[in-house]
């Protein structure tokens, strides 16, 4: 169950299993069914998500119920409603589980625990916030400097296993273009 989260982990700090065994202890296992609510708009977050398996999608609902997703989240990354989280106030975001997932949750409270029990959590965290922004500038300049066939290609170079899974309507939304046009794309790549 705990795999994925302890690879993680190793890959940025080294850790003890008993370090490992007390931090994975802090995490709850959650299923979810396919296009399941992990977070209404409105509702605060009180959870960061890890990707066990599945992925999550991060979105905003506007006045006329149309969805603009923000963030997809695959296996082996965490992802939250950023601001509802960290303020404990209500998330213009939601957060859906897209497929059937795999997810461990860390409660705001066990994440405000974890640098008194391992310290050097708040370094793998720094790191995660720093991947996170980077990626989040460089979505926001893509959907400004680039065509939708430039955007469709840096999705599949990127992570190619997304487009074959997700709906189409999630991976355009996602692009910034319609249905038809990533449809076009997809016959010509």
């Amino acid at each position: 169950m705990f795999d994925q989260l302890k690879a993680y982990l190793g890959k940025h700090i080294d850790i003890t299993e008993e370090e490992l065994a007390v931090f994975c202890s802090r995490f709850r296992l959650k299923t979810t069914k396919r296009n399941e609510i992990l977070l209404e708009g409105g509702s605060v977050c009180r959870n960061i998500h890890f990707v066990n398996k599945g992925c999550l999608r991060i979105y905003l609902v506007d006045e006329h119920a149309r969805e603009s997703t923000r963030f997809l989240v695959p296996e082996g990354r965490f992802g939250t409603a950023f601001p509802s989280f960290i303020l404990q106030e209500p998330s213009k975001a939601w957060i859906q589980s897209i497929e059937p997932s795999e997810i461990l949750l860390l409660s705001y409270e066990a994440f405000k625990e974890l640098p008194l029990i391992l310290p050097r959590w708040e370094q793998v965290y720094r790191m995660n916030l720093e991947r996170d922004y980077i990626d989040a500038i460089n979505r926001i300049e893509s959907l400004i400097t680039m065509d939708a066939k430039e955007r469709y290609a840096l999705l599949m170079a990127s992570n190619p296993a997304l487009i074959q899974r997700l709906p189409s309507k999630i991976i355009a939304d996602y692009l910034g273009i319609s249905q038809e046009t990533l449809s076009r794309l997809k016959s010509k790549i």
